[in-house]
């Protein structure tokens, strides 16, 4: 082993979200420059909520599944299941020997359990006072590590697990952590993602801190990461997974190999838990860089976290310019699929793969004019831009001060 520990490749890669459940069709959407926001009855009907607005998918757990495996799985492990079974397909692993022998682990996360399992939990014990009706299955698709725990159940996975509950950070400290485990010879081959349910718990949080979009009125014309007329994020569901791989080994089986992580940052800003910090998302790019031994000069893409709040915006455009400054394309994904909450790095982490594997860079939708304190940035407008980058970031940062960086080389160089 090298230095700097093994190389480490992804060879599949799926996703669900508003867009499209494959790489196809969510490629159509981008180009065609579609949003999968929405107006939902659901959240209209929430008293003193004043956003309506969410990214849903389209999606039903595939009759195939047995149903004894299922019956622990809430909608979030369901999308995470299906992302990783078709990420596996994708790799040319499905139902490979090698998922159970101890050599593959999981590293995955969400933000929560299955929210309508821990509102039946609460309405149990805080409002009936009583467990009467409760059942055990409740809790297992109401625990924080429930995507972790039923993939590995699901797909007979015994190697290293590890759950990440980080919010808007569980995605990419999955891939990240799964990129560390491979690297230093921990496991062969990691499972890697983040997934989100959507539900009214979700969005409220946004909501009581005046952070969600109350665009109600205009779906389309919302979420609008950068624009000086954003008025706050609009939350979605979806789910993500990539296969991660020791180089060699993968190429030993003949692999495809779509990408490779180079390098990962994460930190904590040891401040205030809700409100951004510039210094602090500067510091996780700089981290992942010197991680990656790259220069800012060296990378080609900026995919931004983003999500049409207006300190988080102004904050992160603010360390995006420190460390790039205005010569590196950037946008963000969010305009199109909302905020995806704890699957939005991996699900971005997937897009910034396949669209600069096909040469092109997803603008940020709806961004029509900059806001002052988001300009000195290459960004990304209007239509999707051809691109030949060899190297991207991803950012993503969370309430609690946590940040994370990936830096991913494209292709097998």
């Amino acid at each position: 082993m090298s230095e700097r520990g093994r190389r480490v490749v992804v060879t599949g890669m799926a996703g669900l979200c508003a867009l499209g459940n494959d790489w196809p069709s969510v490629r159509e959407a981008l180009r065609a420059g579609r949003s999968g926001v929405r107006r939902l009855p659901a959240f209209a009907a929430i008293e003193a909520m004043r956003t309506e607005l969410g990214a849903p998918v389209e999606f039903a757990r595939p009759a195939a599944w047995p149903r004894k495996a299922a019956r622990s799985m809430g909608r979030v492990a369901q999308l995470a299941a299906r992302a990783t079974e078709l990420a596996l397909a994708d790799a040319g692993l499905a139902d490979d020997p090698s998922l159970r022998d101890g050599s593959t682990g999981l590293a995955y996360g969400s933000t929560s359990g299955s929210p309508p399992d821990l509102v039946s939990y609460a309405r149990a014990f805080g409002v009936d006072g009583s467990a009467k009706g409760v059942t055990p299955t409740e809790y297992l698709r109401a625990m924080s590590h429930t995507c972790a725990a039923n993939l590995a159940s699901f797909f007979g996975v015994r190697g290293r697990i590890v759950p990440t509950t980080s919010a808007c950070t569980s995605g990419s400290q999955a891939i990240g952590y799964g990129y560390e485990a491979v690297r230093f010879g921990r496991a062969e081959r990691m499972l890697c993602g983040g997934a989100e349910e959507l539900h009214p718990i979700q969005a409220a949080v946004f909501d009581l801190l005046f952070a969600a979009s109350t665009r109600n009125d205009a779906p389309e014309a919302t979420p609008r990461p950068f624009d000086a007329d954003r008025d706050g994020l609009v939350v979605g569901e979806g789910a993500a997974t990539l296969v991660l791989e020791e180089r060699e080994r993968a190429r030993s089986r003949g692999a495809r190999i779509l990408a490779e992580v180079v390098g990962y940052g994460t930190s904590c800003d040891g401040g205030h838990l809700t409100a951004p910090d510039a210094s602090g998302m500067e510091a996780v790019m700089r981290l992942a860089l010197a991680d990656a031994g790259l220069a800012p000069a060296d990378v080609g893409y900026v995919s931004a976290h983003a999500t049409a709040t207006d300190l988080g915006d102004a904050a992160e455009a603010e360390a995006t310019r420190r460390v790039y400054g205005d010569g590196v394309p950037i946008s963000s994904l969010k305009g199109h699929l909302g905020h995806t909450l704890g699957a939005c790095g991996a699900l971005e982490a997937w897009l910034t793969i396949a669209m600069l594997r096909e040469g092109f860079a997803a603008p940020t939708r709806c961004l029509e004019r900059v806001d002052p304190r988001c300009e000195g940035l290459d960004h990304v407008t209007g239509s999707p831009r051809a691109l030949a980058a060899l190297h991207a970031a991803s950012h993503n940062f969370a309430f609690g001060g946590v940040n994370t960086a990936l830096v991913l080389r494209i292709g097998d160089g």
